[in-house]
């Protein structure tokens, strides 16, 4: 049921109610976790106090809402309310949250200031169902996908205990809250576990340290281009004891200068929407070498094939899932994966990613990783363009000239998969989520 998470939040009241729960740096404010609760039952007062009785209960509420307090105060009132959170990143335009909420039927969408009724709701039977996870397709329309409180329960009990996070630690949260990523490792072990939470001022080196100084996290969920930035500055972040690296393929020359510069190795950490998470890099070994490590305790992995995997635990979500055993959920990755002999697994990227060039099959993801081999090259990114000729392209971070990657890149790779069009960047535009913003690479080799 949805309200087993609220069980969990009122064991974590009880344990840890005058304790600290959250910090919001830009600002300083920290609340206990029964101020929080407080902060979000007057939320959840206020905005129901012109409703019709349990309009809430059942309906999806969309919300776009930056990492911080009036999160946390929006979804733990809606789960309050028995409703299902629909949580958008903040920077979502008016106009597309709008296309959202109409695309999921949502009842309410939050304004910023009020829920505003929608039109045609729809309400959900399963009083188990608390979140829509939406996922970023390519059809233009978001795919929702429902999951309930013991999925969500699930998930975040596989990554603390794999993970070794305990109440004890404190997280550090700069990606988004409502992705996956952030509702396993930050926002359900706080609710459900009593993690304290620092919701960090700015994705900037110095403002970073200056977070880590003054609040002492312990815990970084990041993402490749924050932990670039970090090597390659100045900062000092004494407290870390665990950092993390998901949502996009760390490269390896990143991994090897902030393990250099900081003494400490980064730990991949590999995950889905539909999943939750999947694997982790113990040792930090395999972010040197391209791997994202084994199965969280808890996951089960069953390989294809044709480097397919089969990911099933009491993570994956079931509810239109027709892969479903039961009560427990599977889902088969796109992603194409290799594991050796310990399991350790080994990502080749997404299927469907050959494009025919002057009548020859060119993996995309082949030649992305061949240039990222280059000395020099922290990363890159290959694409056709939209232009007649439909040309290999590529954008790549690196302080070599052009010429001499595209030397460097005839040694060992065959002339008709070397990119006729290159382009140098600062870095890679990636999206709120901290993944690769194919939009914006493919604008600009067009």
């Amino acid at each position: 049921m949805s309200r087993a998470l609220l069980h969990a939040w009122e064991n974590t009241l009880r344990r840890h109610g005058d304790t600290r729960a959250l910090i919001h740096a830009a600002d300083g404010l920290t609340l206990t976790f029964r101020e929080l609760d407080a902060r979000a039952t007057a939320w959840l007062a206020r905005n129901t106090s012109t409703l019709a009785p349990h309009s809430l209960t059942g309906r999806a509420v969309v919300f776009a809402v930056p990492n911080g307090i009036r999160w946390f105060e929006i979804f733990l009132g809606l789960l309050r309310a028995g409703s299902i959170a629909v949580p958008l990143d903040a920077g979502e335009p008016a106009a597309a949250q709008r296309a959202t909420a109409t695309a999921v039927r949502a009842g309410f969408l939050w304004d910023g200031a009020h829920l505003t009724p929608l039109p045609q709701p729809k309400r959900f039977r399963s009083p188990a169902i608390c979140l829509l996870k939406l996922t970023s397709g390519t059809t233009g329309q978001p795919r929702a996908l429902a999951f309930t409180a013991a999925q969500l329960l699930a998930d975040a009990s596989q990554v603390m205990s794999t993970m070794r996070i305990t109440p004890r630690d404190v997280n550090y949260g700069l990606i988004p809250l409502g992705h996956s990523y952030g509702l396993g490792n930050l926002t359900i072990p706080l609710l459900a576990r009593g993690v304290p939470l620092v919701c960090g001022s700015a994705a900037l080196p110095q403002a970073i340290a200056d977070d880590f100084a003054r609040w002492c996290p312990t815990v970084f969920p990041g993402v490749p281009a924050v932990w670039r930035a970090l090597a390659a500055s100045a900062v000092a972040l004494d407290s870390l004891r665990l950092g993390l690296s998901a949502g996009a393929p760390l490269p390896t020359e990143v991994a090897r200068d902030f393990a250099a510069k900081f003494g400490r190795r980064l730990h991949s950490f590999y995950g889905s929407s539909e999943t939750g998470g999947i694997a982790y890099d113990t040792s930090g070994e395999a972010t040197l070498t391209g791997g994202v490590g084994r199965a969280l305790r808890g996951v089960k992995l069953t390989p294809l094939p044709g480097q397919r995997l089969v990911v099933s635990s009491p993570a994956v979500f079931t509810h239109g899932n027709r892969r479903r055993t039961g009560a427990l959920g599977a889902w088969l990755m796109a992603d194409r994966i290799t594991a050796d002999a310990r399991g350790a697994l080994t990502l080749l990227g997404r299927r469907g990613t050959a494009v025919k060039i002057a009548g020859r099959r060119v993996d995309l993801l082949d030649v992305t990783a061949r240039l990222r081999r280059l000395p020099g090259v922290s990363e890159a990114w290959v694409g056709v363009s939209a232009r007649r000729d439909s040309a290999l392209s590529a954008v790549v971070v690196s302080p070599r000239p052009l010429a001499d990657l595209r030397a460097a890149l005839h040694a060992d790779t065959p002339a008709w998969k070397i990119p006729k069009r290159w382009l140098a960047v600062a870095a890679l535009p990636t999206t709120a989520r901290g993944k690769p913003d194919t939009r914006a690479l493919r604008q600009l080799i067009s």
